[in-house]
């Protein structure tokens, strides 16, 4: 198996070990074209659930009213929880895929 084969689908799995840092280091590091181009895609899919965050935040700012008064139930908070959690599972569903694809 090709080395850089492997240093492109490892930028792919590193979402489940180093995050976002992998796909950057070896993007600076590497000299092939084709392993920069699938360190940068797995670089921006793994910022992807943190930009998800403000969502979540978005949702506090919206039910401040609910969590002061203490009655009701926070929907904007749940729904903006769930919604960044779709879009890690297909994040990390996505980076499987690529990755395996890369090796074969």
């Amino acid at each position: 198996m090709e080395t850089n084969k492997v240093l492109s689908a490892l930028c792919y799995f590193s979402i489940f070990f180093a995050g976002f840092l992998f796909p950057l280091i070896v993007y600076f590091v590497s000299n092939d074209p084709f392993v920069k181009k699938d360190a940068k895609s797995a670089f921006l899919s793994h910022l992807l659930p943190v930009i998800a965050l403000p969502l979540v935040l978005a949702g506090l700012v919206f039910d401040m009213g609910v969590f002061a008064s203490g009655a009701g139930l926070p929907i904007y908070t749940l729904i903006m929880i769930g919604l960044s959690i779709l879009i890690s599972v297909v994040v990390v569903i996505w980076n499987v895929y690529k990755g395996i694809k890369v090796l074969l």
